[in-house]
């Protein structure tokens, strides 16, 4: 008889158990115990590797070449490679030790990678910015307060602000898309089918689609276990019910002008011709800008019908950083180049070459920051826009629960089985984290 031996399996699971536990506490070890680390051999080279978006490699590449001038008493040798602020953490916690030294998240990974000891505890880095002839306190002047705010977890300072536009808002053809057109889904839609055209939107992802409920009134919470606390399945303040709201978004995915679009494919799908609208952030403002070419505008996302009622489309709001990994060789180093790269200069380059939108105040304040087309639909939508406060548990569930939508499983006649939905999606959000 053959017996499957699962001693080998159970000791690799208690291994990767003592992993998780003794992390942050080796972290908080190589802090103290390297507060400055900025100095080298005569001819030592300090290694380091920053990952940030597809996007951005070329100006990463410009950047480091920068820092690297900075400093030119020092040898460096920098990596860059690709990796989305959108999936940092995940790839990041997969195997912390082997990440990047700097790298670009955003800001709703912050507490799962604190916690996992993946970023420096800035703080503890006062004379390894010296070198750079700045402190804490000048960054935190410096940046919006909201950016700050988010990347501060019991007092301390654990990312670097790069950015303040973490959002999403409404693109559009307008020669083929009015803004009386752009004002509702229903006008929306109706203009670009007339056009041949289509209107496209991320719905399998919980970043996403929680534009909906949020807009309605529901909420999502963060708890101290890290769990999700979800009213999605019930009724909002503003006696909404959820199954109302799905209804109102099936109504929309529905229409034969709406195409739903992979999380990342926007870009690709702007590129293509094939749309004349559709929900994304500044970082398809480039795109968009050619293919629309003089028709190119934005606006704050549309209304949509939930029961008999038109309701604001709300959306997230948040930032972008630069960290520094816990487990870096050269954190003092790596600290210096985390803060070169978010700094005023170099968020001013990333909004001209970008059109990133910048979290530094002197940046966001320039006539050509408050005169851009992509940043000034940010700003109408942020009237509208709400940090998301949720737990790692929540992404997989509300995915899934996006992709019943797109793909037309729920009938909007089904209220049982739309309810049922939501039911999964916030037991699914509520599970209690490993």
């Amino acid at each position: 008889m053959f017996v499957y031996d699962t001693r080998n399996q159970e000791e690799e699971k208690m291994r990767k158990n003592v992993k998780k536990v003794i992390a942050p506490l080796l972290a908080a070890a190589m802090a103290l115990s390297c507060t400055v680390c900025v100095s080298a051999a005569e001819d030592e080279t300090i290694k380091l590797t920053v990952w940030g978006a597809e996007e951005d490699q070329n100006l990463l590449k410009e950047l480091t070449d920068k820092f690297q001038e900075k400093y030119a008493d020092q040898k460096f040798d920098i990596q860059i490679g690709v990796e989305s602020e959108s999936t940092a953490k995940d790839t990041i916690l997969t195997d912390v030790e082997a990440g990047a030294d700097v790298y670009a998240f955003a800001d709703d990974q912050l507490p799962d990678l604190v916690k996992a000891g993946a970023l420096l505890k800035l703080d503890d880095y006062a004379e390894a910015l010296q070198l750079a002839d700045t402190t804490l306190d000048d960054v935190k002047a410096a940046n919006v307060e909201g950016a700050i705010d988010a990347a501060t977890i019991d007092g301390s300072l654990y990312a670097f602000p790069r950015a303040a536009d973490n959002g999403y808002f409404l693109y559009y053809d307008s020669s083929v898309i009015s803004e009386e057109d752009a004002a509702n889904w229903d006008s929306l839609l109706e203009a670009a089918d007339k056009a041949g055209k289509k209107v496209g939107m991320t719905l399998a992802s919980g970043w996403y689609n929680a534009s909906f409920f949020y807009g309605a009134g529901f909420t999502t919470g963060l708890n101290d276990d890290g769990t999700t606390t979800m009213d999605w399945n019930g009724t909002s303040a503003d006696g909404y019910t959820g199954v109302d709201v799905v209804k109102g978004m099936l109504d929309i995915a529905s229409n034969p002008a709406f195409m739903a679009v992979a999380d990342g494919d926007m870009s690709n799908q702007l590129a293509s011709g094939n749309l004349a609208a559709c929900v994304s952030g500044t970082w398809d403002a480039i795109t968009a800008k050619e293919v629309f070419g003089d028709g190119y505008a934005a606006t704050k996302l549309p209304t949509f019908t939930v029961g008999d009622k038109q309701v604001q489309q709300g959306s997230v709001a948040g930032y972008k950083y630069v960290g520094v990994n816990g487990y870096s060789e050269n954190s003092g180093w790596a600290v210096l180049l985390a803060e070169y790269l978010t700094n005023e200069e170099s968020q001013q380059m990333f909004f001209d070459q970008r059109e990133s939108g910048p979290s530094n105040k002197n940046v966001a304040a320039s006539d050509s920051v408050q005169e851009n087309v992509a940043l000034a639909a940010l700003a109408a939508q942020s009237e509208y826009a709400q940090a998301q406060k949720v737990g790692g548990k929540y992404w997989d569930p509300a995915k899934t629960f996006g992709e019943l939508i797109a793909q037309g499983t729920l009938s909007a006649d089904d209220d049982n089985a739309i309810q049922e939905a939501l039911d999964n999606l916030v037991e699914g959000a509520n599970a209690s984290v490993e």
